[in-house]
C-alpha cells in the first residue's frame, strides 16, 4: 500500500466515540456535583428562591445533555412536533 492508501485506511477507522464516553463517564458526573454544591451553598445562605430558579435551568440543561448524549434528538423532536401538530 502506498502512503495516501493507509491515510484513508486510518482515517476511516477514527471515531469520537472514546471521547464521548470519556466524557460521559468523567465530566458530566463533575459538573453536576460541582452544581449540587453550589446549590447547597446557596441554600444554606436561605436563598430557596434562587435555588428553585436555578435548579429549573439545571433540570433544562439535564434534559438537552441526555438527549444529545442518548442520539435519540430526532425521535424526540418528532414526539414533541406531534403534540404540536396533532
Amino acid at each position: 500500500m502506498t502512503g495516501p492508501q493507509v491515510l484513508v485506511l486510518h482515517a476511516q477507522a477514527l471515531s469520537t466515540n472514546g471521547l464521548q464516553g470519556w466524557i460521559t463517564d468523567n465530566v458530566v458526573p463533575l459538573i453536576l456535583l460541582g452544581i449540587a454544591i453550589i446549590l447547597l451553598w446557596i441554600g444554606g445562605k436561605g436563598d430557596n428562591a434562587g435555588v428553585a430558579r436555578r435548579s429549573v435551568g439545571l433540570v433544562v440543561g439535564l434534559i438537552a445533555l441526555g438527549i444529545a448524549v442518548s442520539g435519540n434528538g430526532p425521535e424526540i423532536g418528532n414526539f414533541l412536533a406531534g403534540l404540536l401538530v396533532g
